[in-house]
């Protein structure tokens, strides 16, 4: 059994990786290792004012004299990092490398390639930054809150610790949640050999719905690169009926509430509990992904799988990665709100098919996505790292030597 340190800075809202960050904790504790908790949270953020913030977001010391405690008190056998932005900062691999722990990060976003980490702008797929060492691009376009002074840290960040080394030799392994994540990050320049493919996991198995609730579901954040004008778009287009429930907030509630009221079909029933999602997950016929970006992974889709619910979602990135054409759900072309209201009729045409579907979706589920399954792939890639370790002490003096130069 290991001593593990998982860190993870927390956003103002919560999401997907706070979820993932908990059920990883949970996982390892239940399975007998000894888990501690590193975390910074963005609500300490106007703390710091803009430049003690671009400063941290490059460089934390705090960091650094904080997990080395950690790791020396607690006899940390592995350091796992699921965010670092912007308070960890890449500084907690050298906190690791000074101790002779390795790390694992998760690539939870594609934030090391896209300094507003969605690889999106203006509402299509965008790499432009993809290959540049300097990520200019995405700072000339202001991708980031929709500002160049803003944009030019995340930018800085990731070109600054290129430049020394840091992503090529501090960090042991990556976790790449999927094999098209994995592709991109190749392109982007990170090592191969350290890039592992391991999908986040539904903690524990819903059981399969009666999907006999006759609507469409859609779960997600409202807003432009998820897909909501796309969706509410179909949805005018469609020639069957089929009532659609949105769950979720964002900025594009009020939008989305005032189409829905419009269209008849469509009913926003705003933000619902983990519980609550997959009740209606068990009910629905139909899980519906119209994302503009790539996504880094789509929980929800592996969620739907798990209630036996299959998904209808854009052919592209992640979501193609997860969805199988035909056995899983449907693909359809993305931002083509008239393909999706197609695939959707075919459904409702094919009713038979879909259950079928349904039975893949769990099956995938079943094979892939389960807690168990996770787990021991989470073994393996710590396993990986870990017995390579002697390797990794043998680098400390440069590590030692780098900190010393930055931090004082």
């Amino acid at each position: 059994m290991y001593n593990v340190l998982i860190a993870h800075n927390h956003y103002r809202h919560a999401g997907g990786e706070d979820q993932v960050f908990f059920d990883e904790g949970r996982l390892l504790e239940e399975n007998g290792h000894r888990v501690i908790r590193y975390t910074k949270h963005n609500d300490r953020i106007a703390n710091y004012g803009a430049i003690g913030l671009a400063r941290r977001s490059i460089w934390n010391s705090e960091v650094v004299r904080e997990v080395r405690k950690l790791i020396q008190q607690n006899d940390i056998d592995i350091v796992h990092v699921h965010n670092t932005w912007p308070l960890i900062s890449p500084a907690i691999y050298y906190a690791a490398k000074a101790e002779g722990v390795p790390t694992v990060q998760t690539l939870h976003n594609y934030r090391l390639l896209c300094p507003a980490e969605l690889l999106l702008r203006d509402g299509a797929p965008c790499e432009d930054c993809v290959h540049k060492r300097i990520k200019w691009p995405g700072v000339l376009h202001a991708c980031y809150l929709n500002s160049r002074p803003a944009t030019a840290v995340p930018a800085t960040m990731v070109a600054w610790h290129r430049f020394a080394g840091t992503w090529s030799s501090k960090v042991d392994a990556y976790i790449a949640l999927t094999e098209f994540g994995r592709g991109k990050y190749i392109e982007g320049g990170l090592p191969p050999e350290k890039l592992h493919v391991k999908p986040n996991f539904v903690y524990a198995d819903p059981g399969v719905g009666s999907h006999a609730g006759n609507y469409a579901l859609f779960v997600g954040r409202l807003s432009h690169e998820k897909g909501v004008d796309v969706l509410l778009d179909a949805w005018n287009k469609l020639n069957k009926p089929l009532p659609l429930r949105i769950v979720g907030d964002g900025p594009l509630v009020e939008t989305t509430r005032e189409a829905g009221k419009r269209n008849g079909l469509v009913d926003v029933v705003g933000r619902r509990d983990h519980d609550a999602v997959l009740e209606l997950m068990k009910d629905a016929t139909l899980l519906i992904m119209p994302s503009r970006s790539y996504e880094s992974f789509g929980l929800s889709i592996i969620e739907a799988f798990a209630t036996g619910l299959p998904v209808i979602a854009s052919r592209m990135g992640s979501m193609a990665s997860l969805v199988e054409d035909g056995i899983t759900g449907l693909l359809f072309t993305p931002i083509d709100a008239a393909d999706l209201a197609s695939k959707v009729e075919w459904a409702l045409d094919h009713p038979e098919a879909m259950v079928v579907m349904g039975r893949h979706a769990r099956r995938a589920y079943e094979e892939r996505f389960t807690a168990k399954r996770n787990y021991q792939l989470l073994m393996e890639i710590y396993r990986s790292v870990i017995e390579g370790k002697a390797q990794t002490v043998g680098h400390l003096g440069s590590s030692k030597g780098f900190m010393r130069g930055t931090t004082e």
